[in-house]
């Protein structure tokens, strides 16, 4: 329990010490028996000045509730910080429980479980990092793709190959709880208090390859190369998880199988599975000199040695349809996020410095389900492939279409690169970058990059490039579960994270994950002593 001081406003080159002494003198505790940290920090680039947005946390020798109802400041409310107690079951598991993937929901699934003597066996279709590295590498030289360990698939999920970003919207009291995990296993510390939270591919790569050593050394086992095929049902409960290695009785199981394991899903749903569509998203990749964004946001101030790359968030909703970024990358690097043959997809990746040339992000167009109904629940899975495919006939080859915004809005196509130099790694033909997209969304982007041009300038500059197309933006599909949050039809399997439908990044899925494990120790005792 504590006071959260919040809004507290200095100029960006202010140290972070004079927040904690304007959070004393708001309050008037200024005590050396009242401790005092930064809890959040932002940067606020709007109207020409520039400044860090503080909240501090005080923990005072007062009643905190009272004392904060009395000030009735409105920037200063009491903040109850506890987290959800452990859960404590009793009944006896016949079988260690099952955890299905190692992406962001898996790999906090498996280490909750594991840290309180569950010794959950893994299944990862992918292989480890160090495999990843190599397939990725190899493919992205010019190699064949790998379907089983590539950007999508393997230890780490798809947000290993990602900028690391643990911003969120649930406000879920577990947030802090993942962060401080991270943070513990080799993440930056000043991610608990980052408004907006990045750790890196760099690092977080080790971060997860800390957390499985974790599982492992804890009695848990990470299985490699172990694709799910399939489940036994009986009487409506689940009986077993099944491989190409056979069947693995378990009465419990986490399905984090992540959004782009298309195979795994009608799988799943031929043994009974209950799948609905969702709405998902598709889109391009736009980059800018990182140069530009700095100056467009920051003004006199680019390139000042306090200030982060600047990053953007934009939305616009037209006829009930929105266009937004999504999963902007200073510094970064437009990627190839392929796991079919045969097909081309783009994402988004950054390092932890952000220091690349160019900054990039996805350019999205919402999908409804009426977009995409076929009378079953994969029509949005069959719309992605498509797209995909689409762009894959449109280069002959794994290189991706691209394109100058200046050609898109003039719906001509382009024949070179202007100042902005493309970075997708396995190299772009110019043409039409958003061709392959539904006609819908080709016109949003085309009537939404004038209007984002007008709140940042140059966003809609005409050497700009567009690089197609960006499709796994989230899981077309959704596992239906319960309150009980098992799947319908299916007591004993908890659909989890992103891939079934319930998260939408990397800190809610691990979030997502933990309440998953929580789920199974609420029930059972531990299988250790």
């Amino acid at each position: 329990m504590s006071l959260l001081v919040s809004n507290i406003r200095l100029p960006f080159d202010e140290p972070e010490a004079q927040a904690i002494a304007e959070a004393r003198r708001l309050t008037g505790l200024v005590s050396n028996e009242t401790q005092a940290v930064v809890s959040r920090v932002s940067i606020d680039a709007r109207r020409g000045r520039i400044f860090r947005v503080y909240s501090v946390r005080l923990d005072a020798p007062v009643d905190e509730k009272a004392f904060a109802e009395h000030l009735q400041m409105p920037f200063v409310r009491y903040q109850d910080d506890a987290r959800p107690a452990i859960p404590r079951g009793t009944k006896r598991l016949e079988h260690r429980p099952v955890v299905v993937g190692l992406g962001p929901a898996g790999l906090f699934a498996a280490y909750t479980l594991a840290k309180h003597g569950y010794a959950p066996l893994v299944l990862e279709r992918g292989g480890d990092l160090d495999a990843r590295d190599c397939a990725v590498e190899a493919f992205w030289s010019g190699g064949a793709l790998d379907p089983e360990t590539n950007i999508q698939f393997g230890e780490g999920g798809a947000g290993a190959y990602s900028d690391g970003k643990l911003t969120t919207r649930i406000g879920d009291p577990l947030c802090s709880a993942v962060l401080d995990t991270l943070a513990a296993h080799g993440a930056p510390d000043d991610i608990v208090k980052k408004a907006k939270p990045h750790v890196g591919t760099d690092i977080l790569k080790d971060v997860v390859r800390a957390m499985r050593r974790d599982i492992i050394a804890n009695g848990g086992e990470v299985r490699f190369g172990t694709a799910l095929t399939g489940v036994s049902v009986q009487n409506g409960a689940l009986r077993a998880v099944r491989t190409a290695d056979g069947e693995t009785a378990c009465e419990r199981a986490v399905i984090a199988i992540g959004h782009s394991a298309r195979d795994t899903f009608y799988a799943l749903h031929e043994n009974g599975v209950y799948f609905v569509p969702k709405a998902f998203s598709v889109g391009v990749r736009i980059e800018h000199l990182q140069s530009e964004i700095d100056r467009a946001l920051y003004g006199k101030f680019a390139g000042h040695p306090l200030l982060p790359p600047a990053e953007y968030n934009l939305s616009r909703r037209e006829g009930g349809r929105a266009c937004y970024s999504f999963c902007m990358c200073p510094g970064g690097v437009v990627v190839a996020a392929q796991s079919e043959e045969n097909s081309v997809v783009t994402n988004g990746m950054s390092y932890h410095a952000r220091d690349g040339k160019n900054a990039n992000a996805a350019l999205a167009v919402s999908v409804d389900p009426a977009d995409f109904d076929d009378g079953t629940p994969f029509g949005g899975v069959a719309l992605q492939r498509r797209i995909e495919r689409v762009a894959f006939a449109q280069t002959g080859s794994y290189r991706a279409p691209c394109q100058r915004v200046g050609d898109f809005l003039a719906g001509k196509p382009s024949r070179k690169p202007g100042i902005v130099q493309p970075t997708y790694p396995v190299g772009v033909q110019f043409g039409e970058a958003a061709a392959c997209l539904p006609d819908f969304a080709q016109a949003m982007l085309r009537d939404s990059l004038p209007y984002f041009g007008r709140k940042i300038r140059g966003f809609d500059a005409a050497d700009a490039l567009l690089t197609g197309p960006e499709t796994r933006t989230s899981s077309p599909v959704r596992m239906e579960r319960g309150d009980d949050l098992f799947g319908l039809g299916c007591k004993g399997l908890i659909p989890c994270g992103e891939g079934a439908g319930y998260a939408g990044g990397i800190l809610s899925a691990a979030v997502d994950g933990i309440r998953a494990a929580y789920r199974i120790m609420e029930e059972f005792a531990p299988v250790l002593g």
